[in-house]
């Protein structure tokens, strides 16, 4: 019997969430987290709001998943992103360690050296591709990327690749 009343009063807490406005549901957030959220994505505090109600009435997460979490986060080799670069131990020969980049080229950009060439509104468009990831040159001036020349170029947003007529990648 109390375990039903429990049950029919968090229903009822959480049908309230449904009917508060986002500043409501963020007040009600910082009352039960004990903190100001950093959102104000409505479906999102429901969730967390409603989550942290039945917690509070039925009990959150049990002592071994919190041991579990703890764990995962106190694991400190985890990346959260790859490394763009790897330092090689000296190879037969070499007297220094050489860094080698994880990342391929984009195997739609020509070799380094290569030109790329186009016509556009009645001029030749001449674009330089640099060696490794130093980009491209076009009119005397250095970019990253083929969009950025395609956009100097057109003075719009612009695909690089689709611009210059590059294929697609295999």
């Amino acid at each position: 019997m109390i375990a039903q009343n429990k049950q029919a009063q968090v229903e009822a807490e959480i049908a309230e969430l449904y009917e508060m406005t986002t500043g409501e549901l963020a007040e009600k957030y910082q009352q039960l987290h004990g903190q100001p959220t950093r959102t104000r994505h409505r479906q999102y505090l429901i969730r967390k709001n409603a989550w942290r109600i039945q917690a509070n009435a039925f009990g959150g997460l049990s002592e071994r998943a919190k041991r579990r979490a703890a764990e995962l986060a106190n694991d400190a080799d985890i990346r959260v992103m790859a490394p763009k670069t790897l330092v090689c131990p000296p190879q037969d020969g070499e007297s220094e360690s050489r860094t080698t980049s994880f990342i391929e080229r984009d195997p739609r950009i020509p070799a380094a050296g290569s030109a790329i060439v186009r016509a556009y509104k009645g001029k030749k468009l001449r674009v330089i591709v640099l060696a490794g990831d130093q980009g491209f040159e076009y009119d005397g001036k250095r970019y990253d990327t083929l969009s950025a020349v395609a956009k100097h170029i057109t003075g719009s947003h612009i695909n690089g690749f689709r611009f210059f007529g590059l294929g697609k990648k295999p």
